[in-house]
Order: C-alpha cells, then structure tokens, then sequence
C-alpha cells in the first residue's frame, strides 16, 4: 500500500514539508510507502479546456502533471498540502490538480484522499474546503483528524512549534491508513459500490 503526497508549496524544506513529514513518519509505521514530490515552484500551466485529454488520455501540455498522473492510478491514498497565499491554496498547485484531476480518465473511486493547509494566520478553512472539491467529486473517501487538517507558522520551521497542528497531521496519517487498509479488506470481501450510468443535468437559460 502506498500513499502519494503532494507539496504545493515553492519553499523545500518549509513548513508545509514539516507538516508533510510528521505524516509520513506515521506512514512509514503502518507499513506504508510514500513518495512525495513538490509542486510549488514549478513551471506549470493551467487548464486551457482544449479537449486533448478527452480523447488521448493525457494533458496535452507534457510536463509534471503526465508524468504524476501514473502514480496517481497506481497510489491507494492521495495528500496535497498547501500554504495559504490570499486565503487560497498556492495556484500553481491548484492548476496542477485541475489538469491531473481532469485529464486522467481512471477511475479514482476509494483512493482516500486527505487537504493539508499550512498558513500564517487567516485562510486556512477556505483552502481546506477548495482542495476536498476534488476528492468529493471523484468518489475519493476523504480522511479527517481531531481538527481540520491545518498547521500554523510562517517563518521556516515556525510550524515546528504548532504542537496542535502536528498532532492533528499525526492523527490524519493514522485515521488515512486505517481507512486505506479497511477499504482494501472491503474491496476483497464485498467488492465495490455499485455504479450507476453517469447521468448529466445541464441548465441553461
């Protein structure tokens, strides 16, 4: 079992790399591999809505996002961490979700995801919810902790002294494992949801 963890933020080593590795040492524990890859700083298009990938099963911009998107599939749990710039999530990180959420056509349907937000002070909540839009709209179970998933500091290593915050990644990584092993026992036992033909509302006026 492994778990893909995503960094958006521009600054290695930071706060937000702080709060990844209190998780991943949970991981680790459970018996877990990881691998984590840093998003934040990266040269890194938004979607243009082109319809590329709609027939070729890939972003037609080939760059990070193509070549994540098969770990993507082959992970059973999916962290993105982000600092918080303007009460949102970094938008470099968010226009890579956009592009590998959207331009990878397997079915993400019982991966857990789990949002992490690191932030000075304000913004914390608003960028918590804008990156579970992209779980709840995938079928992905999303992981929860003693609080939301939010460390605070600003400076390097400030997150450090957040004993809350560091508790709460810890608790995350351990409720995130447990999910991701009782799914796979229940994928064995009971198999998967039953799925409906996808049916499409469009309003217009």
């Amino acid at each position: 079992m492994n778990v893909l963890m995503i960094n958006g933020s521009p600054r290695k080593g930071g706060n937000t790399a702080l709060a990844l590795g209190e998780m991943e040492r949970v991981f680790q524990g459970e018996g877990m591999e990881t691998e984590t890859i840093q998003i934040g700083g990266q040269d890194l298009r938004g979607c243009i809505a082109c319809g590329f990938c709609m027939q070729n099963g890939r972003c037609v911009f080939d760059d990070l996002v193509n070549q994540v998107a098969p770990k993507f599939e082959a992970c059973d749990g999916l962290v993105i961490a982000s600092p918080v710039y303007y009460g949102s999530a970094n938008g470099t990180l968010i226009s890579f979700l956009d592009r590998l959420f959207y331009s990878t056509h397997f079915d993400k349907a019982m991966k857990v995801g789990a949002s992490v937000v690191v932030a000075r002070r304000g913004g914390a909540t608003a960028t918590f919810d804008e990156m579970n839009k992209y779980f709840t709209i995938t079928g992905m179970p999303v992981a929860s902790s003693q609080y939301w998933n939010i460390v605070h500091g600003r400076e390097k290593g400030e997150a450090a002294q957040d004993a809350e915050g560091l508790q709460t990644m810890r608790t995350l990584a351990r409720n995130m494992a447990f999910l991701i092993k009782s799914i796979a026992l229940g994928r064995a036992q009971y198999g998967l949801p039953e799925r409906e033909p996808f049916q499409r509302t469009n309003f217009i006026r």
